[in-house]
């Protein structure tokens, strides 16, 4: 019998002393009375208790002082790390060194500086270049190796622990005559739409007069030199092909190898439809929506997540499945989002998804896949780009850029599990799994072989088993550990778990998870969020060109503009090769990110704040190094939404007043270019009440009188679908308690509000009717979409400011009262006619001062020059 062995880290704020609290042990049934017995501490805050006699045991760590785990249970040695997860090995313990290169080992035509790295920052390197393998007594690497001439480089890694790893065996060849030129594929028509068919025919290139040979496909699929050929022969002077007719969305890809082995592949994508010309983002206002929380048009691709499953109360049975809307349903009520007045929709992320919960999109499995539960036959991702086009309406695609989920990334890179459907809980046995239409296991429910994980880099053992044993009953033996399932308690990590020290170093980082205050330090950009988001190395060449070529695909098809998640977990240098990529790619693109913070976040600024520049929201829209000094560099071209601004909405709109506003907008400066900020009441993930968890649940005039500002103020208004009718109004926008089903939250399922009988109540909602005028009019002023703000003078009832875009080209004076009426005065301005865009009233000025009043939750717009009023009056606009 082995003794069981349990370690235990103390998280930040727990006491000094940890206690181990222990019951329903085997096979000797021992246990202690609560807090249980102290535990031995180790080093680095690590604590170890020994179970003598025993192999498995029920178990609390807790420090006595009300601070404790959940309930867990082991039945071999074990780290519980802060992450909440059970390792089998030290977490924080030096990796078994892997040495790679900087230099890649390939053969070049000029001499090379080779530069080595190993796991850990301290390991030794030991290196032989004479054919002889490396030992501790070999050369010790401490500079670049030059090699100028064919050199065979085998290196040794040893970590702090006297360990050391496999030896890497670099071969690097030097051959002046090498040829290492790909060919080059030209189109004579770029990637795009185009509103009528078109023929396009692509020309071959190489460096050498040597045979090239072309294939192709034009379904989609990834060509190999079993496909068609589209050309071949000698490309020095260039090869023309035959043309192709594209007279739909169409996909030609190319796999295209030259005499010396060079490979180049291209995709080029085509699609006819409407075409909407690229004008400034900031003329645009923007909905956003959940995809699959907005509209079911398809119920044959609905979808039941494994996590959070709703049942009826009366018959059990689930309902409301997590992938409920889709594009067809987005299709089918892109008229209501047009009549609302938006030119924008943001999506989630439209990519192939694989986690527990992913309806959301942003757990990405394949970036280069729509998910197919978004689409029909007749309504896919081209189909809703193309009919939303036709409305004059732009997409907007979220992007997830420094994570992908749990299974890594299809066809890139494998992270070890065992196939969930082989996946027993304690106490539970195979076979008798009884959860919703996972019927007898977890796997998934919708797929012949009830596996999630399809990906061809998985090694044999787990290939086979991804199209057999559906009910998951053949036994399988576990390669980490010998062990075999299904077995009922066998542990949960080696199904749904990360351990962070096995990653493919080539696609991750392997710092571990995140955990209390790595979440305001440079630590969160390089640790991974939580066990199904797993931090991508996007630093590494590899990473950038699979995501931004993947993204291309999409821009090809027309999508009009990006939005970026997780902005602050990818250090700003990294992030913008990607967003100037695709702007470079396409001229024009507007992208905008998301960084959370839940406070002004203005960095090492104005002492507000415990969080440093280089992750706070306005850093990533400057080029600067100063982190104390915005003005230190330029634009960088990149926007964000607004979280400054809206962090101040729990203290001032919430509770009837623009208090505090004044002197968050006296700070735009700070930006880059404050004008293109994306502003926001509330999304998916925060809401300004409390402790910015729940859905706006303040009155229904301090909505509209925020509505108001937000559409009148610089930047870009965001409204989250829903808000037109308060939508869910005070519930949490994401699931809090344990039991929750994402009915019960901001996520609910919307479509019920959109359906033919309710649609006519929905449109008749006073706040629907206020959003609809306020685009109205934002869509009329062009100040009100593109100038800064100047003179702005706000008093907690009221707030006023003056919008000049383009030295007078288009200019207004605004007045906004929350709550009470508000008399308002505005001086140094412009003389001459100004007209109320929301009652129509005139008022000449000719000594540069314009006096008007204001109602309670209402505003007056006065535009030089202006038509007149804008919209019909309505509850709050009058």
């Amino acid at each position: 019998m082995t003794d069981l062995i349990v370690h235990f880290k103390r998280p930040n704020g727990w006491q000094e002393k940890i206690n181990i609290h222990y019951w329903d042990t085997s096979p000797n049934a021992i246990a202690t009375n609560w807090p249980g017995v102290s535990m031995i501490e180790e080093e680095n805050d690590w604590f170890i208790y020994r179970f003598e006699g025993v192999e498995t045991a029920n178990i609390i760590f807790n420090d006595g002082e009300g601070r404790q785990t959940g309930n867990l249970r082991r039945d071999g040695e074990g780290w519980f790390f802060i992450d909440n997860i059970w390792h089998n090995q030290n977490p924080e313990r030096p990796l078994v060194p892997v040495i790679t290169s900087l230099t890649g080992a390939t053969t070049y035509l000029e001499p090379q500086r080779v530069i080595l790295e190993s796991s850990n920052p301290d390991d030794i390197i030991y290196y032989t270049t004479d054919g002889t393998l490396p030992t501790p007594n070999s050369l010790r690497y401490t500079e670049p190796i030059e090699v100028n001439t064919t050199t065979t480089i085998q290196a040794l890694g040893m970590n702090s622990e006297g360990e050391t790893g496999a030896i890497t065996t670099l071969i690097y060849t030097i051959d002046p005559n090498a040829d290492l030129e790909r060919p080059e594929v030209i189109p004579s028509q770029p990637s795009g739409t185009y509103e009528n068919p078109i023929s396009v025919r692509f020309t071959i290139r190489d460096n050498r007069p040597a045979p090239v040979t072309a294939y192709y496909t034009t379904d989609g699929s990834e060509p190999s030199p079993g496909s068609s050929i589209y050309i071949e022969g000698d490309a020095f002077n260039g090869l023309v092909g035959p043309e192709i007719a594209i007279e739909d969305a169409t996909s030609i890809r190319f796999y295209v190898v030259d005499a010396a082995g060079n490979e180049t592949r291209e995709t080029y994508s085509y699609n006819i439809g409407p075409v909407i010309q690229p004008r400034d983002f900031r003329e645009e206002t923007i909905y956003f929506v959940i995809t699959t929380r907005f509209y079911d048009g398809d119920p044959s691709n609905n979808f039941f997540c494994r996590d959070r499953i709703k049942f009826n109360p009366t018959t059990g049975e689930a309902e409301d499945p997590h992938w409920r809307g889709d594009f067809k349903g987005l299709i089918q009520k892109l008229d209501y989002i047009r009549d609302l007045g938006f030119t924008a929709i943001w999506i989630t992320p439209p990519i192939e998804n694989r986690s527990g919960l992913d309806y959301h999109g942003y757990h990405g499995y394949d970036w280069t896949s729509i998910d197919p539960r978004l689409e029909s036959p007749d309504a896919t991702y081209q189909d809703l780009i193309n009919e939303a086009h036709a409305r004059g309406i732009k997409i907007i695609q979220d992007v997830v850029i420094n994570h992908s989920s749990q299974y890594g990334i299809r066809g890139k890179v494998w992270i070890d599990h065992l196939p969930i459907k082989y996946y027993v809980p304690q106490g539970s046995q195979q076979g008798q799994i009884n959860y919703g239409p996972y019927q007898g296991n977890l796997g998934n429910y919708a797929y012949p072989g009830r596996e999630d994980n399809d990906n061809p880099l998985a090694p044999q053992w787990y290939q086979e088993r991804v199209n057999s044993d559906p009910e998951g009953i053949e036994p399988l033996i576990d390669p980490l550990t010998g062990a075999t399932v299904p077995s009922p308690g066998y542990n949960p990590n080696r199904f749904f778990g990360i351990d962070a020290n096995t990653l493919d170093p080539e696609w991750y980082h392997q710092e571990g998870f995140m955990a209390g205050g790595d979440w305001e330090s440079a630590s969160l950009q390089t640790k991974h969020m939580a066990g199904d988001c797993i931090d991508l190395a996007t630093e590494r060449p590899n990473v950038k060109d699979y995501i931004i070529n993947s993204i291309c695909r999409y821009l090809d098809m027309g999508v009009d503009a990006l939005r970026i998640d997780t902005v602050k977990h990818i250090e700003r240098g990294n992030l913008l090769d990607y967003i100037n990529a695709w702007k470079a790619y396409k001229p024009g693109l507007f992208v905008f990110g998301e960084n959370l913070v839940k406070g002004t976040g203005w960095g090492d600024l104005f002492g507000d704040d415990n969080g440093p520049s280089f992750i706070r929201p306005w850093w990533y829209t400057r080029l600067g190094d100063d982190g104390r000094n915005p003005n230190s560099g330029g634009d960088s071209g990149f926007s964000v939404l607004d979280f400054s601004l809206f962090s101040t909405f729990r203290d001032n709109v919430s509770r009837g007043t623009y208090g505090g506003i004044g002197a968050n907008l006296s700070r735009d400066w700070v930006y880059g270019d404050a004008t293109t900020l994306v502003t926001f009441l509330q999304n998916h993930d925060v809401g300004p009440d409390n402790d910015f968890r729940f859905r706006f649940r303040g009155d229904q005039w301090m909505a509209a009188a925020t509505y108001n500002m937000l559409w009148t103020i610089r930047g870009i208004p965001c409204l989250y679908f829903g808000e037109e009718i308060e939508f869910m109004k005070g519930a949490p926008q994401d699931i809090i308690g344990n039991d929750d089903t994402l009915d019960q939250t901001g996520r609910a399922y919307f479509g019920d509000h959109l359906d033919d009988e309710t649609i006519g109540t929905t449109q008749s909602h006073p706040l629907y009717r206020h959003i609809k005028r306020l685009n109205l009019i934002r869509r009329s002023v062009p100040a009100l979409q593109k100038a800064p703000m100047s003179y702005v003078n706000e008093w907690g009832s009221g707030m006023s400011f003056v919008r000049d875009y383009n030295n007078g080209e288009s200019y207004a004076v605004v007045g906004l009262a929350i709550g009470g009426d508000q008399n308002i005065t505005v001086g140094n301005i412009r003389n001459g006619t100004y007209r109320d865009a929301v009652t129509g009233n005139t008022i000449e000025v000719g000594n540069g001062v314009i006096s008007f009043n204001v109602p309670g939750n209402s505003a007056g717009i006065y535009v030089l020059n202006g038509s007149g009023k804008i919209g019909e009056d309505g509850v709050y606009l009058r």
